[in-house]
C-alpha cells in the first residue's frame, strides 16, 4: 500500500526531527521556509500539510490560503502550529481555512489521532472525486456518440467559464461552473436521442420527456455528496429569466446565478450549432438573437457580457481557451 506524503514547514529543525520521529510510517517530507513550502507543494502534492504559523519568510497563514484557494491544491488538509496558546490564534486559523489547529509542545497521541482522521477524510474526498471525474467522462462519452451533440458540454463549460470570469465570479465559483456544465446535459442519457434527433415538431408527449432531463440530471448527480453544490445549476439551466422556463419556472434573480450562465453559454451553442431541423446560425446572427431575447429568456446583464466575449474576438482565443 502506498504511503501517505507528509510535508513539516517549520524553522526550527528540532521540530521537524520531532515529528520526523512521530511519523515513520508515512513519507515525510520537509521545508524550513514558506516559498520552498509552496514549491514543494505545486511540484509534489502531499497529503497533507504540518506548518507553523510563523514560518520564515511567507508566513503559515499566507501558504495556507494561497493552498486553500487553487483548485489543485484546495482538498490537502493542513494543521497549522504555532508556540503561542490563545484562542484569538486558533480562532484565526480555522477562519482562514485551516484543518486542525495545534499547540506546541505537541501531545504526541493527539497529534498522531488528528493526522490519521484527516488523512483518512482526504483519502474518502479524493475517492469521490475520481467518482466524479468518471461521470464527468461517462456524460462525455455519451455526447460524442451524436452526431449533433459532440464536444456540446465541453464548449459550453468553455463559454461559461470565461463569461463567469468576465463577471468576476470567485475562483471557487469557477470550478463549480465548469462541473455543472460539464454535467449540465447528462440527464438527457434517459431519453431516446431520435427525439432529440427529429426534424419536426414534437408531440405533446415526447417535449415533456425532453422537459424532464434537468432533473433527472439532478437526480443522477445528487448520489454523489460533492456534487451538491452544483445540483440547482444543473437542474435549473432551462429556467427563463421572464418565468417561462423548466422544471420549477423560477423567474429572474430567483435562477442560481451559475444557471443563467450556464443558459446563455447553451443558448449561444445552440444557435452556432447545426440541427436536424436547422442550419447553424453565424457568431453575429447568434449574438442578434441572444439581445433580442434578452430579459426574456435570458439575464440581459450576462448576455451583454457574453456578446462582449463574442464580438471581441475572446471567447475561443487560444489564452482564454487555456485559462478555462
Amino acid at each position: 500500500m502506498k504511503k501517505a506524503k507528509l510535508l513539516i514547514v517549520d524553522d526550527q529543525q528540532t521540530t521537524i526531527s520531532q515529528l520526523r520521529s512521530e511519523f515513520r510510517e508515512y513519507e515525510v517530507d520537509e521545508a524550513d521556509n514558506g516559498r520552498m513550502a509552496l514549491k514543494k507543494i505545486k511540484e509534489d502534492k502531499p497529503d497533507l500539510i504540518i506548518i507553523n504559523t510563523t514560518t520564515a519568510g511567507i508566513d503559515g497563514y499566507s501558504v495556507l490560503s494561497i493552498v486553500k484557494s487553487s483548485p489543485d491544491t484546495h482538498n490537502i488538509p493542513i494543521i497549522l502550529t504555532t508556540a503561542m496558546e490563545g484562542a484569538e490564534d486558533r480562532a484565526k486559523s480555522l477562519e482562514k481555512g485551516a484543518d486542525d489547529f495545534l499547540i506546541k509542545p505537541f501531545d504526541p497521541a493527539e497529534l498522531q489521532g488528528k493526522v490519521k482522521t484527516l488523512l483518512r477524510i482526504k483519502s474518502l474526498q479524493d475517492e469521490l472525486t475520481r467518482v466524479r471525474q468518471f461521470l464527468v467522462s461517462m456524460a462525455q462519452i455519451m455526447e460524442d456518440k451524436s452526431e449533433y451533440w459532440a464536444g456540446h458540454s465541453r464548449r459550453i463549460a468553455g463559454y461559461a467559464v470565461r463569461l463567469a470570469r468576465k463577471d468576476l465570479l470567485h475562483p471557487s465559483w469557477l470550478e463549480e461552473v465548469k462541473i455543472a456544465a460539464l454535467l449540465h446535459d447528462i440527464g438527457k442519457s434517459t431519453i431516446k436521442e431520435s427525439i432529440f434527433l427529429k426534424p419536426g415538431k414534437l408531440t405533446a408527449e415526447e417535449l415533456e420527456m425532453v422537459k424532464s432531463h434537468p432533473a433527472a440530471g439532478e437526480k443522477m448527480c445528487a448520489v454523489l455528496t460533492s456534487l451538491k453544490p452544483v445540483l440547482p445549476i444543473i437542474r435549473h439551466h432551462h429556467e427563463r429569466f421572464d418565468g417561462g422556463g423548466y422544471p420549477d419556472g423560477l423567474k429572474g434573480s430567483e435562477i442560481p446565478l451559475g444557471a443563467r450562465i450556464i443558459a446563455v453559454a447553451d443558448g449561444y451553442d445552440a444557435l452556432t450549432s447545426e440541427r436536424p431541423f436547422r442550419q447553424a446560425n453565424s457568431p453575429l446572427e447568434a449574438v442578434n438573437i441572444l439581445r433580442e431575447n434578452a430579459g426574456s429568456q435570458w439575464d440581459p446583464q450576462l448576455v451583454e457580457l457574453f456578446c462582449q466575449l463574442v464580438e471581441t474576438g475572446t471567447l475561443n482565443s487560444e489564452e482564454e481557451s487555456k485559462k478555462a
